[in-house]
């Protein structure tokens, strides 16, 4: 069954959340989705084998895995986190025998994009009803300068159908909008183009890609905020071990610091400097963060995070911190509502085109759990401080709306009903188990 008719099938996933705490213990969460999708894609390209541990089992990242399996990449697993790829080279994919099914990945979808637009067949990119609303404009305008053909449904939405045998040439590309999406979908057709192709960004944004091209010998050089490469080099198979990802762990990191008595240890958490707006920002409001035993793994930070009860407090969070933390608001909507004071968040306007409308949507349910919270067109100013009651959420279809309002529940008055959570399987698919077992009160209805 396909990702997406999985999570549509299962619409009716439903979570009954009461209060809870405090949080205590040890826990691993998963692996970091953004460095499971680029493991399979440049393994995948690679001349050799390369073996993935700690590979994240979620539909999102699995659906990246069958799309190379069905271009003919011969992948072993996973099991338990562990990934054999037999890459294929360069030029190495075989055309698939029908539409590449992507559910819910975004990041499949965009980086999939730049990767097909170098290949010599042609190739059509769908997903379920939520990613079929997405923008892909940012990326399908850029690759058509690079000689891309690339069609896609009416306003620029998906489906994708990208037509093979392009000739594609490197350029110099100033990014609109910061987004490690775009960068990583232009940098992978550049591996297919004549000449350089640079990539400069307004803001930094997640590296894992460029890190991860190195790790498989490619040369990228990153100056400041232009990263580059020359196309026409070979990619050689490596071993990876993929940290667990920092913005599953940002929902625990949250609720070790909003309920009190807690003591938590996340274990082996990648600290990408480009990812750690979530600490940054968490520290700036108070939060009780210490990072232990920092080592680095395959190129990687990685560190085992402590996290101790402390109040809150508002802040204005600093601009420069956001893309650091884009996918981390959802759950920092909610610390916001239990920090004494005012929090204002602005520059997050990305937010509004998630897996759902992060700011509306995390808006409509605070304020159905009586929290004080205004959304603006970048982000929304949130008065913390006050109880937060029970009540019924819908999540939308968003995995990351679904836990944060999980988290909320820790600290409420009365029980929270969130709908529509069957899509938490995408990136975090043992979130009740783990939850439970460091202090949360989860049930699935």
């Amino acid at each position: 069954m396909s990702a997406s008719n999985n999570a549509q099938g299962e619409q009716a996933v439903t979570y009954i959340a009461q209060s809870g705490g405090p949080i205590e213990g040890s826990v691993r969460v998963p692996g970091d989705k953004s460095i499971s999708h680029r493991s399979i894609m440049l393994g995948a390209l690679a001349k050799g084998t390369t073996t993935v541990e700690g590979f994240l089992e979620g539909e999102d990242a699995l659906a990246t895995l069958n799309a190379f399996r069905s271009m003919g990449v011969n992948i072993e697993g996973p099991e338990q986190g562990r990934v054999i790829i037999h890459g294929v080279g360069i030029n190495g994919l075989q055309a698939p025998e029908g539409p590449l099914d992507l559910g819910n990945s975004g990041t499949s979808m965009r980086l999939l994009s730049g990767l097909l637009a170098g290949q010599s067949f042609d190739s059509e990119l769908t997903g379920d009803g939520s990613l079929s609303t997405r923008p892909m404009r940012r990326v399908t305008v850029p690759l058509a300068q690079m000689g891309a053909e690339i069609e896609t449904a009416e306003g620029g939405t998906p489906p994708l159908r990208i037509k093979g045998g392009a000739v594609l040439k490197g350029f110099e590309y100033d990014m609109p909008i910061a987004s490690a999406q775009v960068k990583s979908c232009l940098l992978l057709a550049g591996l297919y183009a004549d000449g350089e192709t640079a990539v400069i960004e307004p803001a930094p944004t997640r590296d894992h890609t460029e890190r991860m091209l190195r790790g498989f010998g490619y040369q990228v050089s990153v100056n400041a905020q232009r990263a580059s490469l020359l196309g026409g080099g070979q990619l050689q198979s490596t071993e990876i071990e993929v940290p667990a990802d920092i913005s599953s762990a940002a929902f625990f990191m949250v609720a070790a610091s909003i309920c009190p008595g807690s003591d938590l240890l996340l274990e082996h958490v990648g600290i990408n400097p480009t990812r750690i707006g979530v600490i940054n920002i968490l520290k700036a409001m108070g939060a009780d963060i210490e990072l232990l035993n920092s080592r680095e793994v395959g190129g990687e930070p990685v560190a085992d995070i402590r996290v101790r009860y402390a109040p809150l407090k508002g802040i204005s969070i600093p601009e420069d911190q956001v893309p650091l933390a884009i996918d981390e608001f959802p759950v920092l909507f909610i610390a916001a509502a239990c920090a004494e004071g005012k929090t204002v968040l602005t520059g997050a306007e990305e937010l509004r085109v998630k897996e759902s409308d992060r700011i509306q949507v995390m808006a409509d349910g605070l304020k159905v759990l009586g929290v004080d919270i205004e959304p603006t067109e970048d982000g929304a100013v949130i008065c913390g401080g006050q109880s937060i009651g029970g009540g019924e959420v819908v999540s939308h279809g968003d995995h990351r709306i679904a836990m944060a309002f999980a988290v909320a529940a820790l600290r409420a008055g009365g029980k929270i009903t969130i709908r529509d959570c069957a899509n938490v399987a995408t990136s975090f698919p043992n979130f009740i188990a783990l939850a439970n077992q460091v202090g949360f009160n989860l049930l699935v209805e």
